[in-house]
């Protein structure tokens, strides 16, 4: 184990109450692509960004639901299990005995599957879908049975919004992800690049109430110079050396 790493893993032995933040590295054992690395699937074609949007929903829901299913791969999602990485955080919370909270960009639910109980999905989830004019929810089994998923109810009818938060749409979680900050002892980062606002203000939060933090990233992020104790390393492989 590096001093950075031993460093950060000595500062997650005497925090009682530790708050995570975890990007797309997290999921890539379980099979899950990473979108925003240097070699994730955003960069192959940018105008997914424009096809996932509040407005191309709003402008053609019918096309938007055939490009959401291949990009997010929807047919496979409950193919995918948690991963050791995801089981680590579940053993610091019910075998370590410490108070997790745990703050994700993933919307693939695998945290909470893993057994965390505090999840704060950042960015939604993939497993429910919404109608925006009466409320009612839809799993992922009938939104994965429809061509063009709808709302059944009587005079509704209308196409169904997936619960992701899109490009566009307002992030209604983040006052709920920064009261998690604030409360931690130690702010963890796993897996992320930081490149997506307001998500990269969060270790800025931390910062600003000394709160001590550590990030644990393959690649370089622009916010390393943030943290206490950085460490650049395959994430599967740094959470196999860590001894908490």
């Amino acid at each position: 184990m590096d001093n950075q790493l031993r460093s950060l893993a000595n500062q997650m032995k005497q925090a009682d109450s530790i708050t995570v933040l975890t990007g797309a590295g997290v999921s890539t054992a379980s099979g899950i692509p990473d979108f925003r690395s240097a070699t994730g699937i955003w960069t192959e074609d940018h105008s997914r960004e424009y096809y996932m949007s509040r407005d191309y929903f709003h402008d053609n829901p019918e096309d938007f639901w055939l490009k959401y299913k291949q990009i997010f791969r929807l047919k496979l999602l409950k193919n995918y299990v948690p991963n050791h990485v995801h089981l680590f955080l579940r053993e610091l919370e019910q075998e370590a005995g410490k108070r997790i909270s745990i703050v994700t960009q993933n919307v693939d639910g695998l945290h909470s599957m893993a057994g965390n109980r505090h999840v704060i999905e950042y960015h939604g989830n993939l497993n429910t879908a919404a109608c925006l004019t009466c409320g009612r929810k839809y799993d992922l089994e009938y939104v994965m049975n429809q061509e063009i998923p709808r709302c059944l109810e009587r005079g509704c009818g209308d196409v169904l919004k997936p619960d992701i938060v899109l490009f566009g749409d307002p992030i209604t979680q983040h006052e709920e992800a920064e009261a998690a900050v604030e409360k931690a002892d130690f702010l963890l980062v796993l897996g992320t690049s930081l490149l997506v606002s307001p998500f990269n203000l969060l270790p800025l939060y931390a910062r600003s109430y000394r709160i001590p933090s550590g990030l644990i990233n393959r690649e370089t992020t622009p916010m390393d110079e943030q943290f206490d104790y950085v460490v650049h390393k395959d994430l599967s492989k740094a959470v196999s050396e860590l001894q908490i």
